[in-house]
């Protein structure tokens, strides 16, 4: 899987999944965000959590030889427990 990454007001990265529907920013107070993309395609944060406990790009780098899950909230799973 891979990460299109684009400009997204108050994110110092953003990046979506392949098929828009989900995506990651990182903030400027280092915290990445998982969201996910509503019906009326506004962005809606589902998961937070600081990159000392797990960066943004050690997310991305967890699914590089996987597939995109057609359930975004599947992407949770990537995180260690104890950040779910």
């Amino acid at each position: 899987m891979y990460f299109v990454t684009t400009k997204q007001p108050g994110y110092v990265l953003f990046s979506m999944t392949p098929s828009e529907r989900a995506a990651l920013g990182l903030t400027e107070q280092q915290r990445v965000q998982l969201l996910l993309r509503q019906p009326d395609g506004s962005w809606k944060v589902r998961h937070e959590w600081d990159t000392n406990q797990f960066s943004h790009t050690q997310f991305m780098a967890a699914l590089h030889y996987r597939d995109e899950p057609s359930d975004p909230e599947r992407l949770l799973d990537i995180l260690p427990s104890e950040l779910r």
